[in-house]
């Protein structure tokens, strides 16, 4: 135990080895949703459902104990929501418009921008971008990506559901999985409040007890093989016959993962206190090298891009400060190749149910388990906001943005990137423009030609 805490600096950052095995057990609950929700995507492009649940299982325990051991904080890493969904309907998708690669083609282009970003990682690239990001946004990123866990949460829980006059409504407050979810905040808020440790992991496993013995979580039947036919099946041939669609696909790949990655580190950083006053992220390059090595196993494993979770931010507010956290999260993610049934009851979506809808049709995902955390966890990150100067138009306006593009646009990096073109374009355009640094404008550019050409 003292070599552990030696090597982690546990007593060191405030913590100890029961918050930080508690942190991890968190972290993964809230995302362990992950485990059946990537092979469910990915299987739409024709990949093994057991196989890519293999792979996502493995390549986020990898890249999550690199992170722990070599970054040494408590930032978990999967296969990113948003690029599993590009990855299996734009890239390998045969419908019109869709660029029509094979799966095996498709991680063979995932495994290019992992390498891209490994190389950046190793030259320092990526922790520079992180550092010429202005306050304004540094401020606003964590809390943005705080109403997007909730609003998130809000959705998985039945709170909210969708409309087709106002895209969003107020859900059935009567229905099962509203009951237990509302249930779910009153407990982990009042828990947090007495400052019991562990109240997040606390309300996560009641809420999903509650569940079970009310019948709104159904026990789930699980009956999959687990293979690892999606292992080493890259084909790179591919791309040099379709090079020029393989070239956007990688820069989209790129820009995906870049701002998914630099809005998780900042947003949880920063509730975690690893960011001071200088702006910087201590350690950051390693922490974008687990992420891009991540991506890397990921891809020679049969899976989509590895990113950061947001969800991290579970393990934070439980109290996680180290990257033993991380290591418990890659574990537990290892276990659940063999526990998976245990994991389906948190993971499994019930949204047809509720919704009155087909199970074939769309419908927000609902996952009531762990949707209370993510509401309670979304207002812990709300705090930076009041470093942003409101009177100042040219920082208040981007920071808005951010927040209002990262919920409504649904998608961190949309919101990270929406925030740095309106940086740069309000204090050129009122004669402030020396107070930008060169390299954002560099970034809005790009990021404008990427909107215009690339989507």
């Amino acid at each position: 135990m003292e070599r552990l805490d030696q090597f982690f600096g546990i007593r060191a950052s405030g913590s100890t080895i029961r918050r930080e095995v508690v942190g991890g057990l968190t972290t993964f609950a809230t995302m362990s949703y992950i485990v059946f929700v990537q092979p469910t995507v990915l299987a739409a492009c024709g990949m093994p459902f057991g196989s890519v649940l293999v792979a996502t299982c493995v390549s986020a325990a990898f890249a999550c104990v690199l992170m722990g051991l070599l970054a040494k904080y408590p930032f978990a890493l999967a296969p990113g929501m948003g690029e599993n969904f590009f990855f299996a309907f734009m890239v390998c998708g045969t419908f019109p418009g869709a660029m029509g690669f094979s799966w095996q083609a498709g991680l063979t282009i995932v495994f290019i921008s992992g390498l891209v970003f490994l190389v950046l990682s190793l030259f320092g690239t990526r922790e520079r971008l992180l550092n010429v990001l202005p306050d304004c946004l540094k401020n606003a990123i964590g809390p943005a990506i705080g109403f997007f866990i909730a609003f998130v949460g809000l959705q998985w829980g039945g709170i909210v559901k969708p409309s087709p006059a106002t895209m969003v409504s107020l859900g059935d407050m009567s229905s099962g999985p509203v009951l237990i979810t509302i249930f779910g905040v009153v407990l982990i808020s009042v828990l947090m409040a007495l400052e019991i440790r562990g109240g997040i992991l606390i309300g996560i496993l009641a809420t999903c007890g509650l569940g079970l013995i009310t019948n709104v979580m159904p026990r789930p039947e699980y009956t999959t093989e687990l293979s690892l036919a999606t292992f080493g099946r890259l084909n790179v041939s591919e791309l040099f016959a379709q090079w020029d669609k393989a070239l956007i696909a990688i820069v989209l790949f790129f820009f995906m993962d870049l701002f998914d990655t630099v809005g998780t580190l900042v947003g949880v950083g920063k509730q975690a206190g690893y960011i001071g006053d200088d702006g910087k992220l201590p350690r950051a390059n390693r922490a974008f090298f687990a992420d891009a090595a991540g991506t890397c196993v990921g891809a020679l494993c049969g899976t989509s891009t590895v990113t950061s979770y947001i969800e991290s931010a579970t393990g934070v507010a439980a109290g996680a400060r180290t990257g033993l956290a991380a290591v418990v999260t890659g574990l537990c993610f290892l276990a659940a190749i063999v526990l998976a049934p245990v994991v389906t009851v948190v993971g499994q979506d019930i949204g047809p149910a509720v919704y009155n809808v087909a199970a074939t049709a769309p419908h927000v995902a609902m996952y009531p388990g762990v949707a209370p955390a993510l509401i309670v966890v979304g207002f812990l990150m709300m705090r930076p906001l009041r470093k942003v100067n409101w009177d100042d138009m040219t920082e208040a306006l981007p920071a808005f943005l951010t927040v209002a593009m990262m919920v409504f646009g649904y998608a961190i990096h949309e919101g990270i990137a929406i925030g740095c073109i309106s940086f740069a374009t309000i204090k050129l355009l009122t004669g402030r423009g020396k107070e930008v640094h060169p390299v954002m404008y560099a970034i809005a550019v790009a990021l404008v030609l990427r909107y215009a050409f690339l989507q």
